[in-house]
């Protein structure tokens, strides 16, 4: 059975900082590539970053680009999202989720994932 649990999540004030992590257990973690994506209420789920299953590539987001980057430990089955200069517009619901080595479309695809975690809260307030 395939879980993917994220933690980290919390509430932080702008400018603020906070870390998340997914780990994977079930699938072969270092063949998939990882993706993180956010919902805040009301709105549709948004892709956030992604990274290619070695970790050479990462995709990110216009409105996160040169705030947040995206890591990944295969030996550890674990990605990271590292947030900095947070601000109250990325409160959201952050998930992780895998996708398949054969998925031919778009890194920013939510449909192109095939598990996902259940999401960690983070609120950035002051």
């Amino acid at each position: 059975q395939v879980q993917l649990v994220e933690s980290g999540g919390g509430l932080v004030q702008p400018g603020g900082s906070l870390r998340l992590s997914c780990t994977a257990s079930g699938l072969l973690f270092s063949s998939n590539s990882m993706g993180w994506f956010r919902q805040a209420p009301g709105t549709e789920r948004e892709f956030v970053a992604a990274i290619s299953w070695n970790g050479g590539r990462q995709y990110y987001a216009d409105s996160v680009k040169g705030r947040f980057a995206i890591s990944r430990d295969n030996a550890k089955n674990t990605v990271y999202l590292q947030m900095n200069s947070l601000k109250p517009e990325d409160t959201a619901v952050y998930s992780c989720a895998s996708r398949p080595p054969t998925s031919p479309g778009s890194f920013g695809s939510s449909d192109e994932y095939r598990y996902w975690g259940q999401g960690t809260q983070v609120t950035v307030s002051s």
